[in-house]
């Protein structure tokens, strides 16, 4: 894609237009109705004005409702749209914090992340709003905003999951899953992250840990992949089992963003 995706933002990180992908059988995914981003409590009002151009009314948020309390998200004035999201926490707690002297805190972070993508396969919170996230693509219409803290984990495997029903190769998915790594926007979730984290942790973060834990790796999503892959055989047959998208579904959904 020649096309810059990302939206020009102040406050808020990672946001982004995830169409446009080719397909098997050489259509496209449609652009300008699914959006993906991080949180946004930060928003200024010239995001907000921005935001609200893109006529998005359907939002979908994966951050549990501690996240939500203490963050919450700024809407554009007259806002229509509709907001969904899981009534209690989407993730565990985070691990114990502590690292011990012959850790550096990029291994720390790394392992870290990585917990996050084998345990998301399995965590009924998340199954959950996978299958809702479906669900509302094909029954609403408009525009789409799905988002959770940081944009880029929860919101980049909901993004990978509907890339592979719409028929996107997996290389491709791999592909808008790294494009976080290119938002123009990564002091954004550090000012919102980081000070937080060094408060628990006692330390301080090496670039390395802020770049483990603020971007993304192959290895997480390969990671996610992985589990998936071991516990039902296929991304195939966890999206069809687990989150109960169907053939009906997945023709509503291809009618819907393929082109």
């Amino acid at each position: 894609m020649i096309r810059d995706p990302f939206l020009e933002t102040e406050g808020i990180h990672n946001f982004r237009d995830y169409g446009g992908w080719a397909t098997q059988g050489g259509a496209r995914v449609a652009t300008g109705l699914l959006w993906r981003s991080g949180q946004h409590v930060g928003a200024s009002d010239a995001d907000l004005a921005s935001v609200h151009a893109l006529d998005i009314r359907t939002v979908i948020d994966l951050r549990g409702l501690s996240e939500r309390e203490r963050n919450p998200c700024k809407r554009p004035d007259g806002f229509g749209g509709e907001v969904f999201f899981y009534e209690g926490e989407t993730t565990s707690s985070p691990p114990h914090m502590d690292v011990d002297p012959e850790t550096t805190t990029e291994d720390f972070a790394r392992q870290r992340m990585l917990a996050v993508y084998s345990r998301m396969p399995r965590n009924p919170a998340m199954i959950t709003m996978f299958s809702r996230f479906f669900k509302l693509l094909a029954e609403r219409e408009g525009a789409s905003l799905v988002h959770c803290f940081a944009g880029k984990d929860r919101t980049g495997v909901a993004a990978m999951l509907l890339l592979h029903v719409l028929g996107v190769a997996r290389s491709d998915q791999m592909a808008e899953f790294l494009r976080t790594n290119d938002a123009p926007t990564l002091e954004v979730l550090a000012a919102q992250s980081v000070p937080g984290i060094e408060e628990r942790l006692g330390r301080k973060l090496d670039q390395g840990a802020v770049m483990a834990l603020l971007g993304v790796r192959e290895e997480y999503l390969e990671t996610f992949w992985r589990e998936v892959e071991d516990d039902h055989g296929s991304l195939d047959n966890f999206i069809g089992t687990a989150l109960g998208v169907d053939d009906l579904l997945k023709d509503r959904l291809r009618a819907r963003f393929v082109t």
